[in-house]
């Protein structure tokens, strides 16, 4: 998977340039294996209310994965995340990002077994709003695995093509 980012201007103000997110396959290297729900609950601890992928639709197993997060206004942050103008929290986009890291560290060969846990974020960024009915697609591609114990990885989200948050999440396996 190549991704690639542009700038362009928004159609509706002119001097606003408006971050834009394209992916072209390699076919050699991608999985062509949808990760569903099911799958994803397998690989990673999350459960309702904090299972935030609901699936993956691209991936090289442990190196990027491309997933999915349907935004619903059933979810319990919206009641008071704000009443009247319901926004997804920003650390909820995060851990959406940090999931799908998650499943990218999971599926690296010879890594010991136990729990990565989400150890810490840097370059945290928040573009733009994410509401009820939006789908983020969340890119994650594998920065660094030091000592088969800490991870690093770079997050996107995206709604509509667009930049919505970016960050690089760390990843440490947790003594058991």
């Amino acid at each position: 998977m190549i991704f690639t980012r542009e700038t362009i201007t928004s159609a509706t103000d002119s001097s606003t340039p408006v971050e834009t997110f394209n992916a072209s396959l390699d076919a050699a290297s991608v999985s062509s294996e949808i990760l569903t729900i099911e799958t994803i609950q397998e690989l990673l601890p999350h459960r309702y209310p904090f299972a935030l992928v609901d699936r993956i639709i691209e991936q090289v197993p442990g190196k990027s994965a491309v997933g999915i997060k349907n935004v619903t206004i059933n979810e319990p942050h919206f009641q008071g995340h704000f009443p009247g103008r319901p926004i997804m929290p920003g650390v909820l986009i995060i851990e959406a990002m940090a999931q799908v890291g998650g499943l990218i560290v999971k599926q690296i060969p010879d890594l010991p077994e136990g729990l990565f846990v989400f150890a810490g974020i840097d370059k945290a960024r928040f573009r733009r709003p994410v509401v009820p009915g939006d789908q983020l697609v969340l890119k994650a591609e594998l920065l660094s695995i030091k000592r088969k114990r800490f991870g690093k990885v770079n997050g996107e989200a995206y709604v509509d093509g667009k930049l919505v948050a970016s960050g690089e999440l760390m990843f440490s396996l947790m003594d058991q």
